[in-house]
């Protein structure tokens, strides 16, 4: 590996928002496991879910990325988590009862994680 591909360290912020991702992630689990099961149906549910478990995934790699403190890596990990966020929230909210026409934003929030990722392969491989 270059010597210019490290930054100074772990990159603090990315650490923060990684961190924050999953604390909320587990937090919002346990609501939804223990305080909406019997309040929102099945789909609302599993929009739930789904919504927790793309959110503790992208927070993880956005925690690793913080922690090895890779320059050319922060990019990727800003699109990981700004997609994990716009993703989960609109579950989120669909499944609290906002409108359904909000699925139409999940996808963005989708297609920046998968960019997000494309971008990481791609750079890592110019490496």
């Amino acid at each position: 590996m270059r010597g210019s591909d490290r930054g100074d360290g772990p990159d603090a912020r990315l650490v923060l928002a990684g961190a924050a991702l999953a604390g909320l992630g587990v937090a919002l689990g346990a609501f939804g496991a223990h305080g909406l099961e019997s309040r929102i149906g099945a789909q609302q549910l599993g929009w739930w879910r789904t919504a927790v478990e793309y959110q503790m995934w992208h927070a993880i790699g956005v925690l690793a990325l913080g922690l090895a403190g890779l320059r050319w890596a922060r990019l990727p990990a800003w699109m990981l988590a700004g997609g994990a966020v716009v993703f989960s929230a609109t579950l989120y909210a669909m499944a609290l009862g906002a409108p359904r026409w909000l699925g139409a934003v999940t996808p963005l929030g989708g297609l920046a994680m998968i960019a997000g990722w494309a971008l990481l392969a791609w750079r890592a491989l110019r490496r």
